[in-house]
């Protein structure tokens, strides 16, 4: 599985970073806070709130966005998003 993180400000990419996790796939994965920590650590950014609207998006969509209010410390961009990429199946 991937994780895809995209910083966007005025609807341009300013930074992005990819992150692989070998062995999850979408059955196996629970804790999402915790893969997406390292992903924030290259970026730079403090952990969004994962709210329940958030796990749903990533359940329905396999993506989210994260707005500026879902940070608790001050941000200079106007989305942080993540797109999940599973393995496909053989």
């Amino acid at each position: 599985m991937k994780l895809w993180g995209i910083i966007r400000k005025n609807d341009k990419i300013q930074r992005q970073h990819t992150i692989e996790y070998e062995g999850l796939t979408r059955d196996t994965t629970s804790d999402w806070d915790e893969l997406i920590s390292p992903l924030c650590q290259e970026l730079d950014l403090s952990r969004p709130l994962m709210l329940k609207k958030h796990l749903k998006e990533i359940e329905e969509f396999s993506r989210v966005v994260f707005l500026p209010s879902d940070f608790i410390e001050p941000v200079d961009f106007d989305r942080f998003e993540i797109e999940i990429f599973y393995p496909k199946k053989k």
